[in-house]
Parts: C-alpha cells; sequence; structure tokens
C-alpha cells in the first residue's frame, strides 16, 4: 500500500519510534492509519490517533503544517519517502532507513551511479589531490561523489566533482538549511544548484549534535555502491563508514601511502584487512563491474536522443543487473522488467550473466 508524504511526514516525527521500527512496521505493510494505530507503541500510537482525529489540538499536525510551509516555499525543497518516484531504493536495502529523508537542490543527482568519498579533515597535500582527482574522474565519468560535506577529504570531493560540472550528494548531520561546517557556506550553495543535492533525515532548523554524524555515516555509505577512503588516521570516523559500507554489502576502497604519514595508516590498515587497494580510478570501476555501463564512459556508444528509451539508455555491452538499472533510470522496479522485456522482443537488449546487455545496432561513425 502506498502511503502519502504527509503519511511518511507523520510517522517520522511521532515520538519514541525510530528509524528501524519504522522500517519493521512497513515491510509489514499494514494498512493506514488502523493498521499502524494497532502496531505502533502506545506513546506514538496516541499521538498519531488525536492527529487524526482532532488536528486542531494535536501538537504533532502543527508541526506537520510547519513543515509543509518550509517545503512549499520552494520548488528545489523535497521530501523523500519510499514512495516517492526519486527515493534512491539503494536505501532500502539497508538495515535502518530512514522514513524521511528531507532534500534540498537537484533531484537529478540521483540518478547517476554513485560512489562515496571519505577521510580526514586534516588531509596532506597528496591526499588533497588525490581527493580533487579522483573525484573529477569520477564527474567526467559521469559517477556522482556522495559525502558529508565535512572539512577536509569530504569537501575537498565535492568541490572538485562540481567544479568538474558533475555530480555529488552531502548527507548532513543537522538540516539541510544548517550550514555546518560554518566555513563551508559557498559550498552549502553549490550544492543547492544544479548538479548538487541536500540530504538529511533531520526536520529543517535541526542543529549539528555530535550523535547525528556516525548514524548520517550509514546513509552515506548506504546511498553508495562503494566507499573510497583517501586518507584516514587510525582512529578515524572514516573507519567507522568502511565498517558501515561492509555491513550493508558495499564495496570499501583504500589509497596506499607511506607507512611514515600518520594520515595513512588508517588506509593502510583497511587494506589489510581485506579493502581493495587502489591506485587510478579503473582499479575502483574494474570491482563495481555492474556500473561500468555508465553511457559516458562508452564513448563511442550513440547518443541517445532527448526522447530515447530510459532503459536502453543504460546499457552497453557490459552486463547491468535489474537493481542498477531501476536506480539509473528511476522507474519502478515492474516498469523496469517489462522495459527489458519489450528490448528483448525487439531484439534491441538482452539478459547475460550477471546483468542485461546492448545487443549490437549497425555500426556508427566512432
Amino acid at each position: 500500500m502506498q502511503h502519502s508524504a504527509t503519511d511518511w511526514l507523520a510517522l517520522s516525527l511521532l515520538p519514541g519510534v525510530g528509524a528501524a521500527r519504522i522500517a519493521e512496521l512497513a515491510a509489514s505493510d499494514p494498512p493506514w492509519p488502523h493498521g499502524w494505530l494497532a502496531a505502533l507503541p502506545r506513546s506514538a500510537a496516541q499521538a498519531l490517533r488525536l492527529c487524526l482525529e482532532h488536528p486542531a489540538q494535536s501538537p504533532l499536525a502543527a508541526r506537520l503544517a510547519t513543515e509543509r510551509e518550509w517545503l512549499d516555499a520552494s520548488p528545489d525543497r523535497h521530501l523523500l519517502h519510499p514512495d516517492h518516484p526519486a527515493w534512491p531504493e539503494a536505501l532500502s536495502q539497508i538495515a535502518d532507513p530512514p522514513p524521511v529523508l528531507w532534500a534540498q537542490g537537484d533531484l537529478d543527482a540521483l540518478e547517476a551511479p554513485r560512489l562515496a568519498m571519505v577521510g580526514t579533515r586534516r588531509p596532506t597535500r597528496e591526499g588533497t589531490g588525490n581527493a580533487a582527482g579522483f573525484a573529477r574522474r569520477l564527474a567526467e565519468r559521469g559517477w556522482c561523489v556522495v559525502s558529508g560535506m565535512a572539512l577536509g577529504i569530504d569537501g575537498i570531493a565535492q568541490q572538485a566533482a562540481l567544479d568538474a560540472e558533475g555530480r555529488s550528494v552531502a548527507v548532513l548531520g543537522c538540516g539541510v538549511d544548517v550550514i555546518y561546517p560554518a566555513r563551508h557556506r559557498r559550498l552549502h550553495e553549490r550544492l543547492c544548484g544544479p548538479g548538487g543535492l541536500l540530504l538529511s533525515e533531520h526536520p529543517p532548523g535541526t542543529r549539528a549534535r555530535a550523535g547525528f554524524f556516525p548514524r548520517r555515516n550509514r546513509l552515506i555509505t548506504g546511498l553508495s555502491r562503494g566507499v573510497l577512503v583517501v586518507e584516514a588516521a587510525e582512529r578515524s570516523g572514516s573507519l567507522v563508514s568502511a565498517r558501515l559500507a561492509v555491513e550493508q554489502g558495499r564495496e570499501v576502497f583504500a589509497l596506499p601511502g607511506s607507512i611514515h604519514n600518520p594520515q595513512a595508516r588508517g588506509c593502510l590498515h583497511l587494506i589489510r584487512e581485506g579493502a581493495a587497494l587502489v591506485r587510478d580510478l579503473d582499479d575502483i570501476l574494474a570491482e563495481l563491474t555492474q556500473w561500468s555501463a555508465a553511457p559516458v564512459m562508452n564513448r563511442c556508444a550513440p547518443q541517445a536522443a532527448p526522447d530515447a528509451d530510459p532503459v536502453l539508455a543504460w546499457l552497453s555491452d557490459t552486463p547491468t543487473p535489474v537493481d542498477a538499472l531501476v536506480d539509473l533510470s528511476g522507474l519502478a522496479v515492474s516498469d523496469c522488467q517489462r522495459r527489458l522485456l519489450a528490448l528483448e522482443l525487439e531484439g534491441r537488449a538482452s539478459q547475460a550473466a550477471g546483468g542485461w546487455v546492448r545487443l549490437p545496432t549497425s555500426p556508427g561513425p566512432c
């Protein structure tokens, strides 16, 4: 059963109910609202019932009105939820997805394949250059850089991706309208523009708090197919992100560094523990084979017309799984499968080991 944005917003604001509990209840798909009222903890059920039956007396109804007012004030403000067409399905695979995501900026940033980039807040000159270089090349190859807009590697990577006219998503440990850290005011502004997107599970106006950032990290990795750790000390939040990525079934990549550099020890530890050692971007893309079909990477592929098939445009001679095509095309799973079947009947696509491929047509000028 699909729920409206207001339903999801109300659930996200209920007292005493965390993201994991809401995800668990949503998986059982209780009817709205009576099934939810029966399944919710007592205090949350009472708050929801009061909101539905006597909204004028409900603090929850007042909060809903306030948040809706913020959303309606600008066309670049959005409330993403599992029934929203732009909801990143990758988040539905993690243990405790947020019930909603507050978004400000360009939702098209979510259409590209995504890689998280994280690292120390005090990078060396080499680390700074590596972060900018990898982010720029990712942008040029059609990837979106996901990070946390923090000082150091995070901000450097996101700035470089936008400088390359690419895409970047920042997941914040505060409201999307709160600039934290304050030194990143300009980056915050850029992430609200073309190619950029700010996301948070916290409502607008929420101030940054230390306890929000570890949970923020699960969303950075959960949104992404893998995480690249550029530089990190032995006791670093980036290593927490790497652990979360492993728990979520994401790939972990690390750049090696000198054994004499304290900011490289975290990466060396990750490599010793099994993270993929990275020398250049192709090392990452070789591991993430299901994403190597991004059309910008195939320079000989014919340019798609504006009305080109939304699924065929993401296929090449490298197999791409259905879940990847759903994320890239923005279609529902059932719509994507129907399109693939139609393309197969038309002789334009075929199923192969590991996913779907585009069948060759008459050669072009390339």
